[in-house]
């Protein structure tokens, strides 16, 4: 989970993503959709030309509102979907 940051208020994990074109970011986030539509999970997205902004809040079923290590399952997922269009 390298370049994520938990913040506390309100809490979440966030990472900008940053490419080298416009095709390589949309690349990404194609990916990103049908990973979210498949696993019925969805974080913020902002994005530019060349970055996304993604935002993980703790699942809805969470009582507490605290990240939880399936948060962080989820951001792991992400970083693997980016080395994935890297290559």
């Amino acid at each position: 989970m390298e370049g994520w940051r938990q913040k506390k208020r309100p809490e979440c994990l966030e990472k900008r993503f940053e490419f080298q074109s416009y095709e390589k970011n949309r690349d990404f986030l194609d990916a990103l959709g049908e990973y979210c539509e498949k696993v019925n999970r969805f974080p913020d997205i902002s994005f530019g030309k060349t970055y996304a902004n993604i935002t993980i809040r703790p699942e809805e079923n969470n009582v507490k509102e605290a990240i939880s290590k399936d948060d962080h399952d989820f951001a792991s997922e992400i970083d693997f979907l980016n080395k994935q269009e890297e290559n």
